[in-house]
């Protein structure tokens, strides 16, 4: 019994899925999905999730994908409280605009100069990069309004953002010229449940795949 995790350890969107569930005390079972042999594409996985994408939960009748809707239901479901995700409206509401912010503009731009250099060997986008640059700026002008992400304690928000941007970091990307952004991370990597297993040893095979590509 419990939930299923159907996953791949490099995936940013899977390692927000490892930290909420550390964070709310959740225990996976884990289903690691290897999308380079197509393990996602295989009838088996299909059946469970039509999609045939990681992130994946199963928890009793319930199976849900997209790492952000994940990531709120486990807070909402299995939290001792809603400090992660807010029930007030306008506190839960910044969250989520933080949640939107990282999947359409912060992840969806580092995707955009980094996936077609790691998947296609492209070069690298001089454009798409100046857009990443202003992702970022506007990043570190929400983290310059409150200590975190979303307010003054840590939310899903953080642990969705932190998963995108240490997956920019061992790419190369230069944090160091958003100070607040690298403030917000240094205090993350201190400070989060089981940092290190729940997203450096994801990031670390990232980097890895990441290095590889580019020889």
């Amino acid at each position: 019994m419990g939930i299923d995790f159907y996953y791949t350890p490099g995936s940013a969107p899977c390692r927000t899925v490892l930290m909420v569930a550390k964070a709310v005390g959740v225990d996976l079972n884990l289903k690691q999905i290897d999308l380079m042999k197509g393990e996602h594409l295989t009838p088996e996985y299909i059946k469970i999730n039509p999609q045939h994408t990681v992130p994946c939960i199963t928890d009793k009748d319930l199976t849900l994908t997209e790492s952000r809707a994940i990531a709120t239901y486990l807070a909402s479901q299995y939290g001792k409280d809603d400090s992660l995700y807010p029930k007030d409206p306008k506190k839960k509401a910044i969250v989520d605009q933080r949640l939107f912010f990282d999947m359409g503009t912060l992840y969806q731009r580092f995707g955009d100069v980094y996936y077609p250099m790691i998947f296609e060997g492209a070069p690298h986008n001089a454009e798409k990069a100046k857009r990443l640059d202003d992702a970022y700026t506007q990043l570190d002008n929400f983290l310059s309004k409150s200590t975190w992400a979303a307010g003054d304690h840590l939310t899903v928000a953080d642990l969705s953002l932190v998963a995108s941007v240490t997956t920019a970091e061992v790419c190369g990307y230069d944090l160091s010229k958003y100070p607040n952004v690298a403030k917000w991370l240094a205090k993350c990597k201190s400070s989060l449940p089981s940092y290190a297993e729940t997203n450096e040893d994801g990031v670390l095979k990232f980097k890895a795949l990441f290095e590889s590509r580019k020889k």
